[in-house]
């Protein structure tokens, strides 16, 4: 390498550590205001800085995806086929995995360090005008979630992207993200989860997730209980929008386990595409799919056919990083975001059907206002042992609280306790290899910030 050559790569390297401090700086700043999990029910201060703004969240048309599980694997689905078929895109979801950028993409990828610190410049006079008439009136601040759906709306508008497909944080009728007006809502299944802040019950939990479900759009509903489908049908119906439901209008036809996924043959509005292979494992993400499909149909067609080699294209190379995702080899390492029962038994199917473990050892830590009994007890069947852990967030619950329930679930004998990600992991490694068998694994889950965490140990940043 010549001299001029190095000295050049030497600024760039340089000039990207600058930015990525910059970046980093800007996160913590907002890190500082109320976190994402503390919702404030209302709209109104997201309203007024996009007001000052301009109103950018309606220069584009959007695509809004809630539900319980399966919103960013859902969402990255949507926006892998609109990109295919040429559309610029932008892309909202959360929490990141690893760096805040992840959460604002444009057109597949994460905005840059210098473009995140530049759409945090354009809006902060406006977030800190709304901030001081807040604090006038005795109210709070915009929150850390507020902060970044007002950052992506700004940032999608002056890229400027033709759709943007944005995934709730939390609930629905009063996520910050819900000022938008979706042509096209998607929700997936609806479970419990977040139950201090959307109701104790299903049908309570739907209410609020159908609060995005705007006048004459078109719903993309997923199969759900009776009672949740009533809630959303009545929902749907008094804000006059066509409901697309999954076993009645549109169905996964058929699925095969194939090398590094799955082949799926899926029902939309516009016919049956046939043969489409998905490199993403198990049988919740062939519904995830279909969803992701059949509002592509409703927004690009109206619901007439898209063409086959298109979607062909989409989907083989869609991928979902922290969702069923292989991070290592001998032993294979597996992480996934589930974070709730629901979530854990699709795992647990997702891996039965896909891998052929002889002997599974799990990581585990959940946050401390999760179920952590009921998403134990649904991946107890797959695992031969459990090492116990918390991610390093005050959120966590105590690794040793989550021994005793575990404990419970497991039976002593096959519960081990390290509070440290690293230390777990390595005892999960060498339990996983204690019987010297073929086929032994490791499965990191139970919450979004352990697995990011994992993903960064293993290399997978």
């Amino acid at each position: 390498m010549s001299r001029e050559r190095g000295g050049a790569d030497h600024l760039k390297d340089e000039a990207a550590r600058a930015a990525r401090q910059a970046a980093d700086e800007v996160y913590r700043s907002i890190l500082a205001r109320a976190p994402e999990h503390d919702i404030d029910p209302e709209l109104g201060r997201v309203r007024a800085v996009l007001e000052l703004l301009g109103d950018p969240q309606r220069a584009f048309r959007s695509v809004h995806v809630t539900g319980t599980n399966g919103k960013t694997s859902t969402a990255r689905m949507v926006e892998a086929l609109l990109r295919e078929h040429g559309l610029r895109t932008g892309r909202f979801t959360s929490p990141h995995l690893t760096r805040a950028n992840e959460r604002i993409s444009i057109d597949g990828e994460p905005i840059s360090d210098e473009r995140f610190v530049e759409v945090w410049q354009d809006v902060a006079p406006y977030v800190h005008m709304v901030d001081t008439d807040a604090a006038e009136r005795g109210e709070p601040r915009l929150s850390f979630f507020e902060v970044f759906v007002v950052m992506a709306y700004a940032a999608f508008a002056d890229a400027p992207v033709e759709v943007a497909v944005v995934e709730v944080g939390m609930g629905g009728r009063w996520d910050a993200t819900n000022v938008i007006d979706a042509e096209v809502a998607v929700m997936t299944p609806v479970a419990m989860d977040h139950e201090r802040y959307l109701g104790n019950t299903l049908v309570e939990i739907a209410s609020e997730k159908s609060g995005i479900v705007k006048d004459g759009a078109t719903l993309v509903l997923a199969t759900q209980t009776e009672d949740v489908e009533g809630v959303v049908l009545t929902v749907a119906a008094e804000r006059g929008a066509r409901v697309v439901r999954e076993g009645v209008d549109i169905a996964v036809v058929d699925r095969q386990v194939a090398v590094g996924g799955q082949l799926v043959a899926l029902r939309g509005l516009g016919g049956v595409y046939t043969d489409v292979f998905l490199p993403l494992y198990g049988e919740h993400q062939a519904h995830n799919a279909l969803l992701a499909l059949v509002a592509t149909e409703a927004l690009l067609t109206g619901g007439a056919a898209l063409d086959g080699s298109v979607v062909e294209a989409a989907f083989g190379g869609v991928t979902s990083p922290g969702r069923l995702e292989v991070v290592r080899s001998s032993p294979t390492v597996l992480v996934d975001a589930a974070h709730n029962p629901a979530g854990a038994e699709a795992l647990a199917d997702a891996v039965i059907e896909a891998f052929d473990f002889t002997r599974l050892v799990g990581v585990v830590g959940v946050m401390a206002d999760k179920d952590p009994e009921g998403i134990l007890a649904a991946l107890e069947p797959l695992l031969a042992e459990v090492v116990v852990t918390q991610a390093s967030t005050p959120r966590a619950l105590d690794a040793d609280d989550l021994a005793e329930i575990a404990i419970d679930v497991f039976g002593e004998d096959r519960v081990h306790v390290a509070a440290r990600l690293p230390d777990a992991i390595d005892v999960a490694v060498q339990r996983a290899e204690s019987e010297e068998e073929r086929g032994a694994g490791v499965l990191v889950t139970g919450s979004v910030l352990l697995v990011a965490e994992a993903r960064v140990l293993l290399g997978r940043e």
